[in-house]
């Protein structure tokens, strides 16, 4: 079953977070769109994420804040943040948005198509890491099954050098199960 990337909208207006699901409809994601910073810390706890859209000016909790509690968590430190905000240009926000462990910082208002283009960009790199966490799992079961077999051709090899008949029986056995993949008994 193929998982599908999901994107988490940060924003305390509703209907900022519409317009973010409306930007992104038709990108092949899942939009999860909550209304706070503890509320986003809640839902990572049960869900990975491609990406973060996070409002850097929010009530309680603002994303600043909220990014530095998604960086410290093993689980979530390799999330990309990208943070937006209504404020103007101010080079000291976009700082410390970055020292935050945002990847990007944008103004509003921004260009829709830009922020597409961005969050296309990283869910297919969390695809592309799912694709290769997979196929090296596939790849160390193989070897696991190659070491099995190694092992029984082996075991079987020093059976069949001897003159003992039943040694040679159960040499028989450990490549019949080798060849099926069954583990010797």
């Amino acid at each position: 079953m193929t998982q599908v990337a999901k994107a988490l909208l940060v924003d305390d207006r509703r209907e900022n977070l519409m317009a973010l699901e409306a930007i992104l409809q038709g990108l092949p994601l899942q939009s999860v769109a909550v209304e706070s910073g503890e509320a986003a810390l809640k839902q990572l706890l049960v869900d990975d994420f491609a990406v973060i859209l996070l409002d850097a000016q929010m009530p309680d909790m603002d994303g600043f804040e909220t990014a530095s509690h998604i960086k410290r968590r093993e689980r979530t430190r390799h999330v990309p943040i990208i943070f937006l905000t209504a404020a103007d240009r101010d080079a000291q926000l976009a700082l410390r948005g970055y020292a935050a462990g945002a990847v990007d910082y944008l103004t509003k208002p921004f260009d829709p198509w830009v922020l597409r283009a961005k969050v296309s960009v990283f869910v297919e790199l969390w695809t592309k890491t799912r694709q290769l966490a997979a196929q090296s799992e596939m790849v160390r079961e193989r070897d696991a099954q190659w070491r099995l077999l190694t092992e029984a051709v082996d075991e079987a090899t020093t059976l069949l050098r001897g003159d003992d008949p039943e040694a040679q029986t159960r040499a028989v056995a450990l490549l019949e199960q080798a060849r099926w993949g069954t583990a010797p008994d």
